[in-house]
């Protein structure tokens, strides 16, 4: 990869999340599940990065690592210049100051009990920010940033619809003032018609306050609309890294095509006419991937090398890196 530049927020480096599999009374680990596979990427300051794949590929367990929900099995995670990879919780907590994250599901991540101005003061609380009329205030102006009524901090989430309930999502998310945002598929869960309100809220916050996103989705679309770069990944690897239009106008690496050919485009004819790519077989477990690889198995212009060979992301010219010894 790249070297690590002055305007770079976050950078990972041979990430790996193993999840061990154990067996019987004595707990004996027989195996693991091999969510993220040695993976390596960087974020620059006030960009997007779009991380998409199938359901299952790791994109949400990367996520989890970077906000050290997950203790990384090994890699080194580099925020601001320091590595937080293996950090105590004591001396993790002033670096989650800078990192919010947005959750997939709007009602399951926000407590039913709680008030939707507790919520988005619960942050502030944890790490004795504000307190009393100041941090009344400041939920106030965070319900005002995310298009939300203040006087609605009082009422409980079912009270609210699915767009409303991200929102105060997002105003939780913001509370600390972070650098860095974990978008987990922030819209899947919403309409249609709510989704494009939530990704113009996102684009004019990171306008506004300087934000970076890790946007995690498998809404290609949504996704080329949103990012600046994106990241392809695919049973624990990545296997493309490169800009959003480059991505999507010169895709190289066969599991891309595949994903981008099964895109609706709104233009019959060119519907009709387009070649769709149909992947065979299906996606093999994390727990015995296949050698060499990942994608051989589904691959229609593999040959003997990838089951051997393990490809890596390497730089193809300005910027586009792939990990594919086909191209």
């Amino acid at each position: 990869m790249e070297a690590p530049q002055n305007n770079v927020l976050l950078e990972v480096k041979n990430l790996k999340m193993y999840f061990p599999i154990t067996r019987g009374l004595l707990r004996k680990k027989v195996g693991d599940v091999k969510a993220v596979d040695d993976i390596s990427f960087e974020i620059k300051k006030h960009e997007t990065l779009g991380l998409v794949g199938e359901s299952g590929c790791g994109k949400t367990t990367t996520g989890r690592c970077i906000l050290r929900v997950y203790n990384p099995t090994s890699g080194d995670i580099i925020f601001n210049g320091k590595d937080i990879s293996t950090l105590s919780e004591r001396r993790l907590k002033e670096h989650r100051r800078n990192m919010g994250a947005i959750f997939q599901d709007p009602f399951g991540s926000l407590n039913p009990r709680h008030s939707a101005g507790g919520i988005v003061s619960d942050p502030l609380k944890v790490h004795q920010m504000a307190a009393g009329k100041e941090m009344n205030d400041k939920v106030a102006e965070l319900f005002n940033l995310v298009g939300l009524d203040p006087g609605m901090m009082d009422r409980v989430p079912h009270e609210f619809s699915g767009g409303q309930r991200q929102r105060i999502g997002v105003a939780r998310a913001l509370a600390c003032s972070p650098s860095l945002i974990i978008c987990d598929e922030p819209i899947s869960a919403l309409d249609v018609s709510i989704q494009a309100q939530i990704i113009n809220l996102l684009e004019e916050l990171q306008e506004k306050l300087g934000l970076t996103y890790l946007f995690i989705a498998h809404d290609l679309a949504m996704v080329q609309h949103i990012s600046d770069r994106v990241a392809v990944m695919y049973l624990g690897r990545i296997m493309e890294l490169t800009g959003t239009d480059e991505l999507y106008e010169n895709p190289l690496h066969p599991y891309t095509k595949a994903l981008l050919s099964a895109i609706p485009i709104p233009d019959p004819i060119a519907e009709r006419t387009r070649t769709r790519i149909v992947l065979k077989g299906e996606v093999p477990s994390p727990i015995n991937p296949p050698s060499g690889c990942h994608f051989h198995p589904r691959c229609q212009i593999a040959i003997e090398d990838c089951k051997v060979t393990r490809p890596p992301l390497r730089d193809v010219g300005n910027g586009h890196f792939v990990a594919c010894i086909r191209v």
